[in-house]
């Protein structure tokens, strides 16, 4: 668990580094764990540069378990004190309750140390274990935006979002 900033029970956060390409194609190699994300789905051979990449930023984290990369967290700044969160995980590492100790870690971190005042997610409607893996970390739906991204199976039909948060006193009210 070297270089953690933050370990759980069973888990280490750290920032990625070039040599979690290997782990890293486990997650973005895969249709079903991409589906809902942003981006395409990589080919395993572009997972070297996209390791790189996130090894030189400051909004992506590897969730490790022993040694190996299970996860990705991403968290971005978006002004006055409020932090967007999103997440992905290997498919093999799912639903062992992996996720939802890291993310009420990460909260943890994130209001304690980085003086985070609020903290959003946006999931798109259909992506129902995303959501209920907010609702269980504590977070709230505030909003449903329509239409917001095109669907990768058709680019002619727009997904919808829900846009979950929580604030750093309702976290650690229930602490």
């Amino acid at each position: 668990m070297n270089n953690a900033i933050f370990t759980t029970d069973r888990l280490s956060v750290r920032r990625f580094t070039p040599d979690d390409s290997a782990d890293l194609a486990d997650i973005l190699s895969d249709p079903e764990v991409t589906y809902f994300e942003p981006y395409p789905t990589f080919r395993r051979e572009d997972c070297a540069d996209e390791a790189v990449k996130l090894s030189e930023s400051e909004e992506f984290y590897a969730v490790v378990l022993r040694d190996k990369v299970i996860g990705k967290i991403y968290f971005s700044r978006k002004g006055a004190g409020t932090y967007e969160i999103g997440y992905t995980f290997a498919k093999a590492y799912q639903r062992k309750g992996y996720a939802t100790e890291s993310i009420r870690a990460f909260f943890g971190y994130a209001f304690s140390k980085l003086d985070v005042r609020r903290i959003i997610a946006s999931i798109d409607t259909r992506n129902v274990r995303s959501f209920s893996l907010a609702e269980r970390v504590g977070m709230r739906r505030e909003a449903t935006h329509r239409e917001i991204f095109p669907r990768k199976d058709d680019e002619n039909v727009f997904s919808d979002f829900y846009v979950y948060a929580i604030l750093r006193s309702e976290f650690l009210d229930k602490d």
